[in-house]
């Protein structure tokens, strides 16, 4: 195509885009039916992941609360997988021990590799199903004495952004994604959390947009949904800016630093 039809064709659609997000935000999207999907959730002990199971079964899907073994054989093809298990270990680089690190990436990452290997070629089979990568906005902006949690996060966000184009290429449009990304969840990984520009989130207000998001297909899920202004704010700041703007938020939480435990 010439260069010139192929830019003509990109601003018809960026001015379409805009346009119909702006319509999709005043008019409720419909949403899908999950009943009888079959729906595996990995870290379904306890919060998020705990909540996300509860309003599956309210909707009639069928729970796989993870097990890695015989989950084909006793349930048959999974139809939509929540990674959701997560760890943190909050530190200074220096007081994270190696064995915290490694435990993070293949928990909040590596995990995420292997279920989806094993699940997705009988997505792809029937060209349906929907995967779920719960990450955090630590994948979209750092925080100290979180390292490998937040190096954690930009890969699980580089994963889902990877296999949605992956899906895409492959004409697999039937195989949707979703990306959760919430501020602090009390959900006792991290102690005593708080911000002075961000709530610390209850585990329901998260699901609810992460149910909400799934319903309707939708990519990035920003928890609370402002957060996407400022971290698109956040990318033109100059660096003093952005420093100040970081020292506003105040971010507060228990973590070992010089092998003590401090609020930091």
């Amino acid at each position: 195509m010439n260069i010139i039809l192929e830019i003509l064709l990109l601003l018809i659609t960026i001015i379409y885009s805009y346009l119909e997000s702006l319509v999709k935000f005043f008019i409720p999207q419909r949403r899908k039916s999950v009943a009888g999907e079959i729906v595996l959730i990995t870290g379904a002990g306890h919060g998020i992941g705990k909540r996300t199971a509860y309003e599956f079964a309210k909707r009639q899907s069928i729970l796989v609360l993870w097990d890695i073994n015989k989950v084909k054989k006793e349930v048959g093809d999974v139809t939509i997988v929540v990674n959701n298990a997560g760890t943190v270990y909050p530190a200074d680089l220096l007081s994270t021990k190696d064995e915290e690190i490694t435990k993070t990436f293949e928990v909040n990452i590596l995990g995420h590799f292997w279920i989806t290997k094993a699940l997705l070629p009988s997505m792809m089979e029937r060209n349906h199903g929907h995967i779920v990568t719960v990450a955090s906005v630590c994948g979209h902006e750092v925080i100290p004495y979180l390292i490998p949690y937040c190096s954690s996060k930009f890969a699980a966000i580089g994963f889902h952004r990877g296999l949605t184009s992956e899906l895409q290429a492959l004409g697999k449009t039937g195989i949707k994604t979703s990306c959760l990304c919430p501020v602090f969840v009390n959900t006792g990984f991290t102690k005593n959390p708080s911000t002075r520009l961000w709530p610390v989130l209850e585990t329901d207000e998260v699901v609810r947009s992460l149910i909400d998001g799934i319903l309707t297909n939708k990519k990035m899920i920003f928890v609370p949904s402002y957060i996407n202004i400022f971290l698109r704010l956040h990318k033109f700041l100059p660096e003093r800016a952005s420093a100040i703007l970081n020292r506003m938020q105040n971010i507060q939480f228990e973590a070992v630093v010089g092998h003590k435990i401090k609020m930091k």
